[in-house]
């Protein structure tokens, strides 16, 4: 069985020279840990699994010390405390806001649905108490818990590596003291290539300050009329459950999501998710606003093969179509302080996001 991740077969090969791929082969643990890392290498919307390698690498941590190469001790073992495996594992990087959801069943269903001809649980659970099962911590009489903890602990370096080069970036940026450099930097931050997250971000400081100085005027009588600024707010993180919207506006209402795909099937299902509601698109595209919502059409009269109750449905849902072409015309309007605004919003969000450090300690939010 070929090992997906080569920092995982690195590990292996040093641990056990002569027999890496065979350890492998016949470690549903090594297996299941090497599937899970794919978001070294994969764009932010790649899912990171925190909750699950946590909650492996917390049992983990605590067997390492307790019961290496220790069989028959572990045997007479009751499990560890729920509550000391999860103050640690939410201790560790991006994870201070984890459920206990991975460590009372989704890494067991998880590892049931991968290798289903296997009898045991991966995590053995009891009132409140969990550890992992013998038969996955051996392999030929091999305590193979040292190097699953190598292979967790190199995993989240990584990610950790990858997570802060948005912020060196910044930190070049902010050190320009060109503004019109500044604003051809922000603007290279959108290409077709940036990782999701990263987009959804600076997607969200760019429409926050293109709006912030627009002004409604709302009241239930004409007497009680008055002026308010339209305020964009995030919903949630990057990959949280927001019902298909990731920006709202107040006080008008108004629906933004952002994606990067191609297939215009998750646009109606987007639409479908907040029952018809109109929907503003922000699209990770170099294409205009105009030509995706022309493909969009097209796809819905596709989908609708004439039924002119769903081509209603789905065209009135679709209030605009927003692309990096607009979003940096946008940056090209904006003033210079404005600029700064948005490099200052960018590095607090996305702090955020990846629950790094106190954006407080970067910026001073008084001066903008």
């Amino acid at each position: 069985m070929q090992i997906r991740e080569k920092f995982v077969r690195d590990i292996l090969e040093k641990a056990y020279p002569d027999t890496f791929q065979r350890v492998y082969d016949e470690s549903p643990l090594l297996q299941y840990l090497d599937y899970k890392m794919k978001a070294v290498h994969g764009d932010s919307k790649t899912r990171r699994s925190l909750a699950n390698v946590y909650a492996l690498y917390s049992i983990l941590y605590f067997y390492r010390q307790d019961f290496y190469n220790q069989p028959n001790l572990y045997r007479a073992f009751a499990g560890y405390d729920y509550t000391r495996l999860f103050r640690f594992y939410r201790s560790l990087y991006g994870g201070s806001k984890l459920q206990n959801h991975a460590l009372n069943s989704r890494v067991n269903g998880e590892f049931r649905n991968r290798f289903p001809a296997l009898s045991n649980d991966l995590i053995i659970m009891d009132n409140g108490k969990y550890l992992l099962h013998i038969d996955y911590l051996y392999v030929r009489g091999h305590d193979i818990s040292q190097v699953c903890c190598a292979v967790i602990e190199t995993y989240i370096k990584l990610l950790e590596a990858k997570d802060h080069a948005l912020f060196r970036v910044l930190e070049n940026i902010r050190a320009l003291s060109d503004a019109s450099k500044k604003r051809e930097a922000v603007k290279n931050l959108l290409t077709e290539d940036a990782e999701a997250r990263i987009f959804e971000i600076i997607s969200y400081a760019i429409l926050k300050s293109h709006f912030h100085g627009v002004t409604v005027y709302f009241g239930y009588t004409p007497e009680s009329v008055r002026a308010e600024r339209l305020e964009l707010y995030r919903t949630g993180r990057t990959n949280a459950n927001d019902g298909g919207i990731d920006f709202v506006m107040r006080p008008v209402g108004r629906f933004f999501q952002v994606t990067e795909s191609g297939d215009y099937d998750k646009y109606l299902l987007d639409i479908e998710k907040v029952m018809h509601f109109p929907v503003t698109f922000v699209v990770k595209t170099e294409k205009s606003g105009e030509q995706v919502q022309k493909e969009l059409e097209d796809y819905i009269n596709v989908r609708a093969n004439g039924m002119a109750i769903l081509e209603k449905r789905y065209r009135s849902a679709v209030e605009e179509v927003i692309t990096i072409r607009n979003l940096r015309e946008w940056i090209d309007a904006l003033k210079n302080t404005e600029i700064d605004r948005i490099i200052r919003d960018i590095d607090i969000y996305y702090r955020l996001e990846m629950n790094i450090g106190d954006p407080s300690e970067t910026w001073n939010t008084g001066n903008f």
